[in-house]
């Protein structure tokens, strides 16, 4: 069965680095678009960065508030896709989850299908 399971959250520091894990089993996550989407207590779920499936390019998005600091990126031979996230600020903390669209080629919550159960990133010093 289609299963997608987000690890690699942690506590850091501000100016910290984590990485978090998106991986797949069950499908080829290079067939699909991936996002990787953030929820903040008492804030609505916004996307972070996603990329499309490698057959529409592989191209890749990041929210105005990363550009820069995080990037997503997918390992095919691991089937994983990951989240290099750099610079970390206490704003970024939130709960992240990895979701899989199989049209996807932005980064809003309607084109993904299949999400994560989230992994929680705690910025604070």
């Amino acid at each position: 069965q289609l299963q997608v399971v987000e690890s690699g959250g942690g506590l850091v520091q501000p100016g910290g680095s984590l990485r978090l894990s998106c991986a797949a089993s069950g499908f080829t996550l290079d067939y699909y678009a991936i996002g990787w989407f953030r929820q903040a207590p008492g804030k609505e779920r916004e996307g972070v960065s996603c990329i499309s499936s490698s057959s529409s390019g592989g191209s890749t998005k990041y929210a105005d508030s990363v550009k820069g600091r995080f990037t997503i990126s997918r390992d095919n031979a691991k089937n994983t896709v990951f989240l290099q996230m750099n610079s970390l600020k206490p704003e970024d903390t939130a709960v992240y989850y990895c979701a899989v669209g199989l049209y996807g080629l932005g980064c809003r919550e309607y084109e993904y299908d299949y999400w994560g159960q989230g992994t929680q990133v705690t910025v604070s010093s």
